[in-house]
């Protein structure tokens, strides 16, 4: 039988992982199809007007933009991933929106062309660390013990770290106990490593060499091996 859900997906989009986190989550059956973000199918394009992924098949309805997918999911199937409590559920969107930003402020990190950049970009994710670091309850995850939707949005977030780490201590979670937990926690678990391939370091690597940026002049210069 197949299954139910087919997901259009890139290998390195931190927003496709966010939708496969909460479908394996959900433990729902899902095929995932990848595509080549730099040459697109025509028939992606005709799915996904914006030209992102994840787009998500549900029968013959496309479905676009993860927040979107990721809300449908937390609708249709228990447990849910969001409070029960109206307000506090609105304050959990309002983080996952904060962790888009991050992503933005990552981009910006990785795509800086000088060293200054570099810096200034880094300073601007350790300021928003920051602001994360407060809002955390006391753990292991966002909202506590229950792994919840923020949960998937900053999973993809950390994941960078496995590969910038390697580069040079930014010091971006240096003064964030909690957040560093918080991605030890993630890390570990199990939707969260299987969002992605076993490659993915490798490919993340391989796209920031090819950025030409001040981070990828670090890369290129560390020891093969």
């Amino acid at each position: 039988m197949p299954a139910p859900f087919r997901l259009v997906s890139h290998a390195l989009c931190p927003y496709v992982q966010r939708a496969c986190i909460v479908l394996m989550e959900k433990g729902m059956a899902f095929e995932r199809i990848d595509i080549d973000l730099a040459n697109k199918p025509g028939w992606f394009l005709h799915l996904s007007p914006l030209g992102k992924t994840p787009v998500l098949l549900v029968e013959d309805q496309a479905l676009f933009e993860s927040a979107v997918i990721c809300e449908y999911l937390d609708e249709i199937s228990s447990p849910p991933l969001h409070p029960q409590d109206a307000l506090q559920r609105a304050r959990h969107r309002s983080w996952m929106e904060f962790g888009s930003t991050v992503l933005n402020s990552i981009a910006g990190f990785y795509s800086a062309e000088t060293e200054s950049g570099l810096a200034a970009k880094a300073d601007e994710l350790a300021i928003k660390f920051k602001q994360v670091e407060a809002a955390l309850d006391k753990g292991p995850y966002f909202m506590g013990a229950r792994f919840s939707m923020v949960d998937a949005v900053f999973a993809p977030i950390f994941r960078y770290f496995d590969v910038f780490d390697d580069i040079a201590d930014f010091g971006l979670l240096t003064h964030s106990a909690k957040l560093r937990t918080w991605r030890a926690q993630l890390c570990a678990r199990p939707s969260v490593q299987q969002a992605v391939g076993l490659d993915y370091p490798q490919l993340l690597r391989t796209f920031l060499l090819a950025k030409n940026s001040a981070l990828s002049r670090r890369l290129g210069a560390l020891p093969i091996g």
